[in-house]
């Protein structure tokens, strides 16, 4: 979940804009969404983009070329996991000592897409991966952050290629 608002912010935002960028804004735009400068130099050299699924199948394809160098780099990208809002303090304490526990035991931030979790849902299922996540061995992890690093890429493309909204003053005028 990490970065999943940090960096949209840059000047290319919208797909025609990243369509047309220089090369080195739209890696620039691309990193904030997945921090491997091989996936974002492929991603930037294959445009133009039709539309969201091509850009999207486009981002899926190139995630699934990473090298195991090329995640590293990925996860070594991606901010710790704020902790999620909710529960009480034996919920907060047992989210902290497991993302203290899996950075131990794996050696990057713990990543988890929550696009599609309500968020008043966003603690349980934090807990409920780390528990399971945790079991794994680190060959097994390493394809299970990839999915969940697919995931987050996929929904931060889609909020950088939506078009920004226009900026200035209210169709009707100012109001006083």
């Amino acid at each position: 979940m990490p970065r999943q608002n940090r960096g949209l912010g840059s000047t290319v935002t919208g797909l025609a804009a990243l369509n047309h960028a220089a090369t080195a804004a739209a890696e620039t735009a691309l990193l904030t969404c997945c921090g491997c400068r091989q996936w974002a130099r492929r991603m930037a050299a294959h445009r133009p983009y039709p539309d969201l699924g091509a850009l999207l199948a486009a981002a899926d394809q190139a995630a699934y070329d990473l090298a195991a160098g090329d995640l590293a780099e990925a996860l070594a990208c991606e901010e710790p996991l704020p902790l999620p809002q909710g529960g009480g303090l034996a919920a907060h304490t047992a989210l902290r000592v497991g993302l203290a526990e899996y950075q131990r035991r794996f050696g990057h931030a713990f990543v988890i897409c929550l696009d599609a979790v309500h968020p008043d849902e966003h603690l349980d299922h934090v807990l409920a991966g780390l528990r399971l996540r945790l079991g794994n061995t680190p060959e097994e992890e390493r394809a299970v952050a990839a999915d969940e690093l697919r995931a987050l890429a996929r929904g931060r493309l889609a909020q950088l290629a939506r078009p920004c909204p226009p900026v200035g003053p209210h169709p009707g005028g100012p109001h006083h």
